[in-house]
């Protein structure tokens, strides 16, 4: 069985160096093969340094050098503090700055590996993001989160997980992901798998409550360092980023970016597929997984129904569990749905704003509502029967319509054990029932 190898990122190529950990290696699918000269990022350029191994090209012979430690795994030097190992001495050097205060963050105290790291790492403190994205107007605190994040306009995810199907737009988010999985980063609590250490260490005060991070104005405490700078905005700089159109303020600017697209309409993130675009990089991501990947990893224990994304499990289960994780603030009623929970708050205690339409002036909770609503007074109905060619509205509408077309009958009455197509049969039928009885 092969080792597994940490990466580390090319700056000319942007393609992986590794070094030995010592743990067997997990299938990793990429859509195209770094070895292959053609399908490299930088194939404009000559690479007349060849592995003999494995075929791989190099444009130096220093790139060829340290890519040679892959395939003499055996030789490693390893980190005397916490048994860390590497592929070459100079990585061990660099590694060993984290166990000394030759780079220490005076904000917080944590140590880097060299200069660059610790200025990176100071970013998180002051807020500075100093890269633009000149596509959306976003800002990061790396060059590489930057280069990451044009994926997200492009749509393209080249590295999926061979065990839950995840797609990663880069190899180390993969490799990164993949820890997800293994036992190297899991909660002793609950069990769940974190990315890396950092995440393991954040998921943990979860469960101690812990917030070492505290606001020097207000006295609020956070589980982290990247919320306490957050929250700081709200006293240094507040209603700096207002928007011009409807007065809304912001504490950061590219949320008030964000939400200018409210107002203009554009949709930067396009998918490649189907042509359709979105407003964040968050929607575009959701919708290739959601819209185009088939695969459905997620399992129901209780049923079996499958899912392909564990959110869409963990809201079914709350059907079987009866699970009401929303509270309302001003009494003791509690909801499974958080739109259940916004209605309450709107007709019970007054809170929030009511949206109308201003076809027939009915109210709803949420824009979703009242854009479904819309349809009905445009007559659109996209959602298309494939066995009577009826039209619906929205896509619930079609699902509860086919199961005419079925002969499955899965909602039980718990009284006298008959069946029925519809919850809201059964709903109808368990009144009576209990009358009867």
């Amino acid at each position: 069985m092969l080792t597994s190898l940490n990466s580390s990122i090319c700056k000319q190529c942007l393609c992986y160096c590794y070094c030995y950990t010592g743990e067997s290696s997990v299938e990793i699918k990429t859509k195209a093969d770094g070895n292959d000269i053609s399908e490299h990022p930088c194939d404009d350029k000559t690479r007349p340094h060849l592995c003999t191994v494995c075929g791989k090209r190099f444009r130096w012979s220093q790139s060829l050098t340290a890519h040679s430690y892959v395939h003499r795994a055996g030789n490693v030097y390893s980190c005397t503090q916490c048994e860390k190992c590497f592929t070459a001495p100079r990585y061990l050097r660099s590694h060993m700055n984290i166990h000394s205060s030759k780079y220490k963050c005076t904000e917080c105290g944590k140590c880097c590996q060299n200069s660059n790291a610790l200025a990176v790492h100071r970013r998180r403190h002051s807020g500075e993001k100093p890269y633009l994205c000149t596509v959306c107007g976003k800002w990061f605190r790396t060059k590489q989160s930057l280069i990451d994040h044009k994926n997200a306009h492009t749509g393209v995810n080249a590295y999926s997980c061979a065990q839950c199907g995840k797609c990663c737009s880069h190899q180390r988010h993969l490799i990164r992901h993949m820890n997800v999985h293994s036992s190297k980063y899991r909660c002793t609590e609950c069990g769940k798998g974190c990315q890396n250490s950092h995440e393991l260490k954040e998921h943990c005060q979860s469960h101690s409550g812990e917030k070492p991070f505290e606001c020097t104005v207000c006295c609020k405490r956070f589980k982290t360092a990247t919320h306490l700078v957050t929250h700081s905005n709200i006293h240094s700089r507040e209603k700096m980023y207002k928007c011009h159109l409807c007065e809304k303020v912001f504490n950061q600017k590219g949320n008030l970016q964000t939400h200018m697209r409210v107002h203009t309409g554009d949709k930067p993130f396009k998918c490649l597929l189907c042509n359709k675009s979105f407003s964040q990089s968050g929607n575009l991501q959701a919708h290739n997984h959601q819209v185009h990947n088939n695969r459905k990893s997620c399992e129901c224990p209780y049923c079996g129904k499958l899912f392909k994304i564990n959110y869409g499990l963990k809201m079914h289960v709350r059907i079987h569990t009866g699970g009401k994780p929303y509270s309302c603030r001003h009494c003791s009623e509690r909801f499974t749905w958080s739109h259940q929970l916004k209605t309450h708050l709107l007709k019970s205690h007054n809170e929030g704003t009511w949206l109308t339409c201003n076809i027939c002036q009915t109210k709803f909770g949420s824009s979703s509502e009242l854009k479904q609503h819309s349809l009905r007074h445009d007559g659109v109905k996209p959602f298309v029967c494939d066995e009577c060619q009826k039209c619906c509205c929205t896509s619930t509408e079609l699902k509860i319509h086919q199961i005419a077309h079925s002969d499955v009958k899965q909602f039980c009455c718990g009284l006298c054990g008959k069946y029925f197509k519809h919850k809201s049969s059964v709903k109808l039928h368990f009144r009576k029932c209990i009358k009867v009885l």
